[in-house]
Formats: C-alpha cells, structure tokens, sequence
C-alpha cells in the first residue's frame, strides 16, 4: 500500500560558526541526542551513513552531528558561495528521506574511547578534586557557549597545573577559538581554580 502521509518538510538554515571554513546547517528535527564529530572517512565509513556520503563531496573535510544541526568543514581551496546551496539541498534531501545518520552502538564505542584515553592519565589523589571542578565548570559554562557555534570541548587531561582540552566540530583549527580557549576559558579556570596555571587545546 501506497504511503500518501505527507511529510513534514525539512526546514534548514544556515549559521555562520568562528571558524570561516565551517558552517553550520541547522534544521528543524533532532538528528542525533549527543556529538558526532568526524574528521575523517575512516570513521565516517565505519560509524555514519550520512557523514560517509557528506566525505563523497569533493569540497567536504569534517562532518560534526550534534542535536538538530550539521556543522560541514569544508577544504580550503572552495569558496562557500559555490558550495553552500549544493550542501544545504543535500542535507535536506538526505534527512527528509529518513537515511541513516548513525550506526547503533556509536555512542558506546565512543564512550569506551573516550573512557581509554582518559584511563590513561593518572591523577594523584589531589588531583582527582581539582579534575572533578575543572570538568563541571567546562559543562556547565564552557559547553553550551561552545555548542552555540557549532563545535564541541572534551576534557583531556591535568598535569601540574596545565589543563588540556580537545576541541571539536567547528572549532578545530579555528583561529579564534585559541582566542576564546586563551581569554575565556583560561581565565575563568585560573579564576575559579587557583591551582589551574594554563589551558592548552589538542584538535580531536
């Protein structure tokens, strides 16, 4: 039998991110309750459909999925104005015929990911406290400023003062998120964690 429901269409829009090779197609359905960041075909082809046929374009180089939008990096050498309007079609087809955006199981591998690097840094018993506070303040404040544009912060590690932090989405290699993480992030952590003498940022 026929299906003659009609479907609600994808409604998309597009936001300027800090970083000028990434901008952030947003839409009017929830894509994916979590981040998505994929920097490389590799992990697009093993873990997303939709970031797999996104890498397809010549003119792509990151794919980050992250609640209702899509934020593209695309390669340098591409002017958005040739590619902006190929890209948002492409998204909007994509979503409104309901193709697969993320394998199952994607959130717990990344979770086990997440778990080993971070298992890998030994904390003193110290530094397990300053960890704890230095985490919140990041999800609590940091976090969802960053999300705004596009992009997405991890905490990495701690070590005699030095915080490192991984920067994801749109602003990996952005150069004013080493602004925000120097001025802001920086200066609020020192502010509210004395023992915190530096932040440092590693793209993910």
């Amino acid at each position: 039998m026929e299906n003659t429901q009609t479907k609600n269409p994808v409604m998309l829009y597009t936001e300027q991110t800090p970083n000028p090779e990434s901008l952030k197609f947003v839409t009017n359905r929830m894509l994916y309750r979590g981040t998505a960041d994929f920097r490389d075909e590799d992990l697009a082809k093993e873990w997303s459909p939709m970031a797999t046929a996104l890498f397809e374009l010549p003119y792509v180089k990151g794919v980050y999925i992250s609640n209702n939008f899509v934020t593209i990096t695309k390669e340098f050498n591409f002017a958005w104005e040739d590619i902006m309007l190929k890209l948002k079609s492409f998204i909007k087809d994509y979503v409104e015929e309901g193709k697969g955006l993320l394998n199952d199981g994607f959130a717990e591998a990344m979770e086990k990911i997440e778990a080993e690097r971070g298992a890998s840094y030994s904390y003193s018993e110290e530094d397990a406290e300053i960890v704890k506070k230095v985490k919140d303040l990041i999800e609590t404040y940091v976090k969802p400023a960053v999300e705004m544009d596009g992009g997405n912060i991890e905490f990495k590690s701690f070590d005699k003062g030095q915080v490192t932090v991984i920067m994801q989405g749109s602003c990996s290699g952005c150069p004013s998120s080493t602004v925000t993480l120097k001025s802001g992030i920086e200066g609020m952590l020192k502010r509210m964690i004395p023992e915190v003498t530096e932040v440092v940022a590693e793209a993910g």
